[in-house]
């Protein structure tokens, strides 16, 4: 009576139990979640180029110096996501990714200033607490991709691996307003004074944007025959360069200092997934 008892409880969970997605040709797939951006950062020193001015011919201040032990860091960040993928094959898709742009913080080490006794009067520590984060800016990175899943398509848990490209774009870029200062009273002032533009300053931040790779590998359980739980690692092969320049109110560009920024971030995403397809 145990034995048949027992035999007849398998058989109730064995209905019950949720039934495979069966992802396959012809299925859309929409995926809401979170991604976790983390950098893998490195930086070029601050590259400076100076406005030509009576700082160059009576102090001797160069033009254009490296400052050698500056670099700049960004931190992790976390967003949401938003993906949209169409079978086209029982194994092959193509996937849409994109989401609320994530933002990061820019922070600095180091001191910007030409070499010699009278680079003095052109310094910026960029490793100051009160100057730190630099800066905050936005990231735009929507993807394609073409992924393979692994498996028949009757299986509960499949393995994926993809590749595609992503156009990433900056915006939103705000200066921390002690830094900013600190580049009026340091560089601004006493370069438009140089250059007799006056002494009223401007600065502007930027990021070039850039056209990089992904990679990606991942893992979908069916939950039942709509929803799904999708986790995935990518790897983004990202550089930027930044650029901060001084401008006079007349217009006229008193200097401007470039990095080269290597960001590589390192993606971990978390999704769940509806499926919209026959059976």
């Amino acid at each position: 009576m145990r034995m048949k008892l027992r035999n007849w409880c398998w058989c109730c969970f064995a209905i019950a139990a949720p039934t495979a997605q069966a992802l396959k040709a012809g299925d859309v797939i929409v995926q809401g979640g979170w991604f976790y951006l983390s950098p893998q950062e490195s930086s070029t020193p601050l590259n400076t180029k100076l406005a030509p001015s009576l700082l160059g011919s009576v102090l001797g201040i160069e033009q254009e110096f490296s400052s050698p032990c500056t670099f700049l860091s960004v931190n992790d960040s976390s967003t949401p996501a938003l993906t949209v993928s169409y079978f086209l094959t029982d194994h092959f898709v193509i996937k849409l990714e994109g989401g609320v742009p994530a933002e990061f913080e820019l922070s600095g080490q180091g001191l910007v200033r030409p070499t010699g006794v009278a680079g003095e009067l052109l310094s910026v520590d960029l490793a100051g607490v009160q100057n730190n984060p630099l800066a905050t800016v936005r990231q735009w990175s929507p993807a394609i991709l073409a992924q393979y899943y692994f498996g028949d398509v009757s299986a509960r848990l499949r393995p994926y691996i993809g590749v595609g490209v992503t156009y990433t774009w900056f915006d939103n870029i705000e200066l921390n307003k002690n830094f900013e200062q600190s580049l009026k009273q340091n560089f601004g002032s006493v370069l438009a004074l140089a250059t007799g533009s006056g002494s009223e300053t401007f600065i502007d931040g930027e990021a070039d944007s850039d056209i990089a790779p992904i990679f990606n590998v991942g893992l979908a359980l069916d939950l039942d025959d709509r929803w799904s739980l999708s986790v995935s690692v990518s790897y983004l092969a990202l550089e930027t360069t930044s650029n901060i320049a001084i401008t006079a109110k007349d217009g006229a560009l008193l200097s401007e200092s470039r990095s080269k920024l290597e960001l590589n971030p390192i993606i971990s995403s978390v999704l769940i997934s509806y499926r919209w397809g026959d059976g």
